[in-house]
């Protein structure tokens, strides 16, 4: 328990959960009950993995969740009811593995909007072991649909931000991953529109792999599974030894 609790709660980053607060004009469907079914549902599943021994692989493609009556509700999961949590097929293939859960999709967003910079952040860092560099001085936030002349969706706000040349770097990093994951919304309930328009989560990540949507990212994951591998193996030895790792610690990963 201390493991699954302690360790996802680091490596996950599920302990930040606690520190969201979706602005509820944006989201009124959030509240402190879901917060805490999300967390759950994300240790369930992990703790399955643990304890039934299986591939670590699952984390990311796994056909099977944990969730309440709240919670079935939030995913449009029927015949779920009551507070205690049972195991499901997932059947929507957007929600297998973690991509597909609240906790991972709220602690990644603003209080008022989704954020594909801190969804790709996420994945480049506890999927794949890349973060990347933070951000120069004094970069300009991103303008918000409220104050422009029309609504725009997050794919051109975000192209407008990447114009400028500070940006471009990172940002090609970690837009595309983000912008993939962008029929999940600021709390992770599924929708197809942004700002009236429909979301197109086509993208090319920066490994030139063109992706059109969380499937097809999960999918271009997959094909890199050593990386996801060395990756989560890096963190479960951080945690043992409670310190970063050194060189001299390379063979033991």
């Amino acid at each position: 328990d201390a493991l699954i609790t302690n360790f996802a709660g680091q490596w996950l980053q599920l302990r930040n959960l606690e520190r969201v607060a979706p602005n509820p004009m944006e989201f009124p469907d959030f509240d402190d009950d879901l917060r805490q079914g999300f967390r759950r549902e994300t240790e369930l599943f992990f703790g399955s993995i643990v304890r039934e021994d299986r591939s670590v692989l699952d984390v990311l493609k796994a056909d099977y969740t944990f969730v309440n009556g709240r919670l079935a509700r939030h995913y449009g999961i029927p015949g779920i009811n009551g507070s205690q949590f049972r195991r499901v097929t997932v059947t929507q293939d957007a929600r297998k593995g973690v991509l597909g859960q609240g906790s991972i999709l709220t602690l990644t967003s603003h209080p008022n909007r989704t954020s594909p910079v801190k969804r790709g952040k996420w994945v480049l860092e506890n999927l794949l072991g890349s973060p990347p560099p933070p951000p120069p001085p004094n970069v300009p936030p991103l303008k918000e649909s409220a104050d422009m002349p029309r609504p725009k969706t997050m794919k051109e706000r975000m192209a407008e931000h990447r114009a400028n040349p500070t940006c471009a770097n990172c940002h090609r990093l970690m837009d595309p991953i983000g912008l993939s994951m962008e029929n999940f919304d600021g709390v992770g309930a599924w929708r197809v529109r942004d700002a009236g328009t429909r979301i197109d989560v086509t993208s090319q990540l920066s490994d030139g792999t063109n992706v059109d949507g969380v499937v097809s990212l999960r999918d271009s994951l997959m094909r890199r599974s050593d990386v996801f591998v060395r990756t989560m193996t890096e963190n479960l030895v951080v945690y043992a030894l409670g310190r970063g790792l050194t060189p001299a610690d390379q063979p033991t990963v």
